[in-house]
């Protein structure tokens, strides 16, 4: 990437640096930290995985009940993460999340694994349970719930869409000197870029 006359485009960076990061021996290149701020204000962290981005923002799908629905109801604004250790690069984005329509969500669920749709009906995310062998239950009670059936999509389990109001690109460098550009988005949608210091 050349940081000092970017692309105008953040997406066709990314798209570049992504498909770099996918040519890596790296298990899940499309890894990402989620960072959100619960009811109470309190952040919080985790790893999911990208499933697609646009202009209109990156997917992920998750179990909507579970505190990361909690916490997006209260609060839907989120950060992303990138750390692609190998390239020594990062990429982050910030924005407003919203839920995918329905028929997103179904298309989506009904490319996954069996045993994973199974799953999402078995777990319920987040709550306190007692050992394996009541999940293992769950799922056993799931599977013969839809046995010689297409597993449906559970009504509380779907997609998310990060807008992408922001999009910060890292390259490291020797002595702390790293590169770094962000791409800031406009109400019109127009994009505005500026190098930053390390």
């Amino acid at each position: 990437m050349d940081f000092d006359h970017p692309s105008p485009d953040p997406l066709h960076e990314f798209g570049r640096w992504f498909e770099q990061a996918s040519q890596t021996n790296l298990p899940n290149p499309n890894a990402m930290t989620l960072a959100l701020v619960d009811p109470d204000g309190r952040p919080s962290a985790r790893i999911v995985l990208l499933k697609g981005i646009n202009e209109h923002g990156a997917v992920f799908f998750t179990n909507r009940a579970g505190r990361k629905g909690v916490a997006i109801e209260a609060n839907p604004r989120a950060a992303l993460l990138f750390h692609w250790d190998m390239l020594d690069r990062q990429v982050r984005i910030e924005g407003e999340v919203t839920a995918l329509p329905d028929a997103e969500s179904d298309a989506y669920f009904a490319t996954r694994p069996r045993a994973s749709q199974i799953g999402a009906w078995a777990s319920r995310q987040s709550e306190p349970v007692a050992s394996r062998v009541e999940l293992d239950a769950a799922v056993t009670e799931v599977e013969a719930r839809f046995a010689d059936q297409d597993v449906p999509r559970p009504p509380y389990w779907g997609g998310y869409r990060v807008s992408l109001e922001s999009i910060e690109f890292w390259q490291g460098h020797r002595h702390r000197l790293h590169d770094r550009v962000v791409y800031t988005r406009d109400a019109n949608g127009k994009w505005s870029v500026q190098r930053l210091f390390p």
